[in-house]
């Protein structure tokens, strides 16, 4: 790997931690459309402020787009408090509107511009290196790198002062509210990280990028574990190892970098939906399974205390009274003769006391908790 190569990779690599970390707390909002609204909703804000200072380099276009962005969530939070709309609506309804008036203005008024839509959507992570700082004639670097690495730094620095209350304030607003937290405080802070984030993404990697790092990584972490220490750390490594592997997966087929990450984030949450240990679908599978499995020998004792007299039982008739396989009433007779619930002789099964004992008791409870 040359220098060039590096550079990119690092670019991406910060690019997805910087997204990672207030994609965490959308993710636990549960407001995670709302990076999809900002990401695509900073549009016209960027290209407001061009056509007034007409220039792509001007950092006035930053602050453009965080208006525009804040300005969207002002607007979808006045929807829902309208109580007209729910929020998923109100979100599908603001962002499409704003991200609309970015385009036509930028057809009607910036065509001879290096500011078109298809970079606005995939972004060129490959050219973002070539943007040189200089400072007193010296390079320092790519542009791109010193700016994604402030906004890092901007969104770590704000998320270790204010832990306690983003916490509070995620998991219980109500709360947040009893103890003087402020939580519309906060939420319009994490808005502002995050359309800060989005803004300075949106030239590397586009928008359909930013919000595959920022809501990815922290859905795939949350997938492995409850802790938000831990979740937060697992959201830079997954985002982290998206970019990573986005680049490689690109370089070896030649194809576009910010599609391979975001190709590459959705493999690694679909890796994890199936083998999350907690989580996924084979340990839900098999923690169901092992629930069926010991509750099989409880429904059986059950089934053979209410029938009249204990003469015996045919297991093929039990599984047929019962609708089970051959395999489910072996695994329940199996397991009620090891607990000593049934016996079995000559090809019949038999409650023995201490079974009726273990049914009436099952019964009980079950008719408590009804």
């Amino acid at each position: 790997m040359n220098m060039l190569e590096l550079e990119i990779v690092t670019i991406a690599c910060i690019t997805a931690l910087a997204c990672a970390l207030p994609g965490v707390f959308l993710v636990l909002r549960g407001v995670s459309l709302m990076s999809d609204a900002i990401s695509h909703a900073i549009l016209p804000g960027i290209v407001i402020m061009f056509l007034l200072v007409q220039s792509l380099e001007s950092p006035l276009l930053i602050f453009g787009a965080a208006f525009s962005g804040l300005l969207t969530v002002v607007c979808t939070e006045l929807l829902i408090n309208s109580q007209k709309l729910k929020k998923d609506a109100a979100i599908g309804l603001v962002f499409p509107l704003f991200f609309s008036v970015g385009v036509i203005l930028i057809s009607q008024y910036a065509r001879n511009v290096h500011l078109d839509t298809d970079m606005v959507l995939l972004g060129e992570l490959a050219f973002a290196s070539l943007n040189r700082l200089h400072i007193g004639g010296v390079d320092v670097g790519s542009s791109a790198l010193w700016l994604m690495g402030g906004i890092l730094a901007l969104n770590a620095l704000c998320i270790r002062l204010f832990m306690k209350e983003l916490q509070v304030s995620s998991f219980d607003p109500v709360f947040a509210t009893v103890i003087s937290v402020h939580p519309v405080a906060i939420y319009y802070l994490l808005m502002a990280l995050t359309s800060i984030t989005a803004v300075g993404a949106f030239d590397v990697v586009g928008a359909i990028v930013v919000v595959a790092l920022m809501i990815t990584p922290p859905a795939t972490a949350y997938l492995c574990t409850n802790r938000l220490p831990t979740l937060i750390l697992l959201s830079c490594l997954f985002g982290m190892g998206a970019a990573v592997g986005g680049y490689a997966l690109a370089a070896s087929a030649d194809v576009s970098i910010a599609g391979s990450i975001a190709s590459m984030s959705g493999l690694i949450f679909l890796t994890a939906l199936l083998f999350a240990p907690r989580k996924g679908i084979i340990a839900n599978y098999m923690g169901a399974k092992r629930h069926a499995n010991a509750l099989a020998p409880a429904i059986l004792c059950a089934y053979l205390s209410n029938k009249p007299g204990n003469t015996g039982w045919e297991v093929d008739q039990i599984a047929n009274q019962l609708g089970w396989s051959i395999e489910q009433i072996n695994l329940a007779i199996h397991g009620a003769v090891a607990l000593e619930y049934v016996v079995l002789l000559m090809g019949k099964v038999w409650l023995t006391q201490k079974g009726c004992v273990f049914a009436r008791e099952s019964t009980e409870k079950f008719c408590v908790f009804s």
